[in-house]
């Protein structure tokens, strides 16, 4: 129950560095940095009756209807919630904190600061196995019925969003914009990592038995032994390899030092690791 508790959470403190970018950095600017957000802003100058929150809103509700009739109910809850709870929040923000004018005269800070909070919350929410909807489901729909990759249907369609600013705002803005998609990706892939920054560790040393041990019944991993022999002596070795993360693999280090400081270790960075105690294969 705590679990649950702390993941719906950080899905919401997820959508709220959204919905402050959103409103406090990209709208003021007209900064159209692709999704249902960037949509949303282009419209927002088209109807300018309507609040952004609200047209966020319309155009998820909208997104869902087309996604249930082409791809039937793939949606978790937690994805419509995501969505429909980032719409609310740009309203409530609209009504508490009315934005007159920019924060600031330099455009290109307040891109590179707002895209930062944005992207580290929308990592939070896709952490949690959520999105904010809107693209995604575009981009699912074009995987359905055209095979391309859904990764690449999204970034198309945050192109194509930032691209589309460059006719109603200028091409200034649209290229701010367009860095602003690119930017956006670039700093949810590295968030993501820092989620899950597991490592594999590679060890040859002469006390392996106790590295074992320390492995199995200190850290409570598994481990994986290889039979090496040396190219230079042709002594046989035995090969560990785990997989920690950042707090277990500092342990291990300094346990390392205490019982082998001439043990051979190589430390590789991890993009995703699939099965066992790990991430599930579907």
């Amino acid at each position: 129950m705590l679990k649950k508790l702390w993941s719906f959470l950080l899905m919401n403190v997820g959508a709220l560095g959204v919905a402050v970018n959103v409103h406090f950095f990209l709208s003021p600017n007209d900064l159209a940095t692709g999704g249902v957000s960037g949509l949303s802003i282009v419209l927002s100058k088209v109807f300018p009756d309507l609040s952004l929150g609200l047209i966020m809103l319309i155009l998820n509700v909208l997104l869902f209807i087309v996604g249930f009739i082409f791809l039937g109910f793939q949606f978790g809850a937690k994805t419509i919630y995501a969505s429909l709870a980032l719409s609310f929040m740009v309203w409530g923000l609209e009504a508490f904190f009315p934005m007159q004018q920019a924060l600031s005269d330099d455009l290109l800070i307040q891109l590179i600061i707002g895209q930062i909070i944005a992207a580290s919350g929308m990592a939070m929410v896709f952490h949690q196995g959520a999105s904010t909807g809107g693209t995604d489901i575009i981009a699912m729909i074009l995987n359905k019925y055209f095979s391309i990759e859904v990764g690449k249907g999204v970034l198309f369609s945050d192109i194509a969003i930032a691209t589309s600013s460059i006719f109603i705002f200028g091409p200034t803005i649209g290229m701010y914009a367009f860095f602003g998609v690119i930017l956006n990706g670039l700093v949810i892939d590295y968030t993501l990592q820092q989620f899950d920054n597991n490592k594999e560790i590679v060890i040859i040393s002469r006390e392996s038995e106790l590295v074992r041990h320390f492995i199995v019944h200190q850290l409570g991993r598994g481990a994986t032994i290889h039979h090496a022999k040396g190219a230079f002596n042709q002594e046989d070795k035995e090969v560990i390899t785990t997989i920690l993360n950042r707090k277990d693999y500092t342990r291990l280090k300094r346990y390392m030092t205490d019982i082998d400081e001439k043990a051979f270790i190589t430390v590789h960075s991890m993009n995703e690791i699939l099965g066992q105690n790990f991430k599930r294969l579907a």
